[in-house]
């Protein structure tokens, strides 16, 4: 390209305009989004200095790409960080081809980078939708955000997480348990699962919209793990709160030979629920009290003994505590001792995530139908999974995986089904 430049008392010499540079241009738009506001003032420069490169300079006919010319003024915008402005700009115009000539720079600052997942995180930690404009930042002029477009932005942002939860590959994840449980929002149940790595990280599997009595639809949720890339058959632990639902979807998708952990804590206080309360401390410490003796046979001979007792006082109590008495002893079974044994007895590992993700979405007061609840709650546990700690006692799961390698070898299953 060459441009006409006039001497003084002499000809005019033509030189090359200089070419225009797309990778720094991303640098600089880049830049310019971090700058409020003098951001604007950049835009409009990188503008200008895009279709002089393009249309050469004002009432200058050289320095021009061939059948470029500039235009008009047209009215238009741009986003700065989270900001909507109002901006004109020169149009460009190829004359030989009749067509307009796209603007980079304005159709880069078109969409706002990282706006929708800024947006996200920021309405999960408390900034309502309606409220969200006052708190963004001040600029002259600025078009404003509306509560109605921030909160499709929040529903789209948590789409894509909900989409990521449900969908992303697992078969690089080397998990040796898996926590199942159930957590209530606004009269519906919701059931989480966490896996636990060899190395004891802990890993969203994923979440489900029914009822821990509901087998069928949580045996298609287990089902969708494992083609997405749980592989039950190289042994895995499964922790649950004692659900029959859940118990059978095990069964279905991972065989008769499913080593289930039961929680501990719902089948202490399923079994004192029955009696009167003066009872029930002292049921309590001696129910917790055999569930702490270090080996199988001396827990299992304190529960034998405690349930001939309540069969006198009362027979319901000794009957529920009879019921899937073994999947509550599978820990003491697998040799589980320590901080390992303790993190496996019962389902608080789950229970602790299910806080934090209440902290998040208790502060919502309206809940529709549809896939709200998921998105939430989605959002909400991808949100918290950097800063998940490893699980107490990893070191011992290489010994746990040995264990369970051992026994899916067997023909017999681990665990007894109760009557």
């Amino acid at each position: 390209m060459k441009r006409t430049v006039a001497k003084p008392g002499g000809k005019c010499k033509r030189r090359e305009a200089p070419a225009f540079d797309r990778e720094a241009l991303d640098a600089k738009v880049a830049l310019i989004q971090a700058l409020i506001p003098l951001g604007l003032q950049a835009v409009e420069e990188t503008l200008e200095a895009e279709v002089t490169a393009l249309a050469g300079a004002r009432y200058q006919r050289d320095g021009r790409q061939p059948g470029h010319v500039r235009w008009s003024q047209q009215q238009g915008s741009v986003y700065l960080g989270d900001q909507k402005l109002p901006i004109g700009f020169t149009r460009v115009r190829n004359i030989h081809t009749n067509t307009e000539v796209p603007l980079v720079t304005y159709e880069k600052l078109q969409t706002p980078r990282g706006f929708d997942d800024g947006l996200l995180r920021r309405v999960l930690v408390g900034l309502s939708c309606g409220r969200y404009g006052e708190c963004a930042e001040t600029v002259p002029e600025t078009l404003g955000l509306s509560r109605s477009a921030v909160s499709r932005r929040f529903i789209r942002a948590s789409a894509r997480q909900l989409e990521t939860l449900l969908t992303r590959d697992l078969a690089g994840q080397d998990i040796v348990a898996v926590f199942l449980d159930g957590k209530s929002l606004a009269g519906e149940a919701l059931v989480i699962a966490v896996g636990i790595t060899l190395t004891g990280e802990k890993v969203l599997l994923g979440v489900v919209q029914t009822a821990t009595e509901n087998a069928r639809a949580l045996a298609e949720f287990l089902q969708t793990l494992v083609t997405r890339g749980l592989q039950p058959e190289t042994g895995l632990l499964w922790i649950v709160d004692g659900g029959k639902g859940l118990r059978a979807a095990i069964r279905a998708v991972a065989g008769e030979t499913a080593v289930v952990q039961r929680c501990q804590w719902p089948k202490r206080e399923n079994v004192v629920s029955y009696l009167l309360k003066s009872r029930q401390p002292v049921v309590r410490r001696q129910l917790q009290a055999a569930y702490r003796q270090p080996t199988y046979a001396a827990a299992k001979a304190h529960l034998q003994q405690l349930g001939a007792g309540l069969a006198h006082e009362n027979p319901s109590a000794a009957a529920s505590l009879a019921e899937g008495l073994e999947e509550t002893l599978t820990r003491p079974r697998l040799g589980l001792a320590g901080p390992l044994g303790r993190s496996f007895a019962t389902t608080n590992v789950l229970e602790s995530i299910n806080a934090q993700v209440e902290r998040t979405i208790g502060r919502v007061t309206r809940w529709r139908p549809g896939a709200q609840k998921l998105r939430w709650v989605a959002s909400a546990l991808l949100d918290l999974a950097p800063r998940l700690r490893r699980v107490k006692g990893y070191r011992a799961l290489p010994q746990l995986r040995a264990v369970l390698l051992r026994l899916a070898g067997q023909a017999s299953p681990l665990i007894t089904q109760a009557a």
